[in-house]
């Protein structure tokens, strides 16, 4: 696999994983109504996609010291 195309693959897993932790904002928002432990859930899912894309965007944007 070239360069290219594992910059491509981790924007595509970069896009969906956005898109879940978009969705999941209405879950939430609905989530209280069916029970707190199915909130707790989903926020803690919330929680570890956006430590995902962090790392996926530290790997695609990484920090250099000048």
């Amino acid at each position: 696999m070239t360069e290219l195309e594992d910059e491509a693959d981790l924007r595509a897993r970069l896009d969906a994983l956005r898109a879940e932790h978009r969705a999941l904002d209405a879950e939430i928002a609905e989530a209280p109504l069916r029970s707190q432990l199915v909130a707790t859930r989903l926020k803690r899912r919330k929680l570890a996609l956006k430590d995902e894309i962090a790392r996926l965007m530290d790997r695609l944007q990484p920090d250099i010291i000048a």
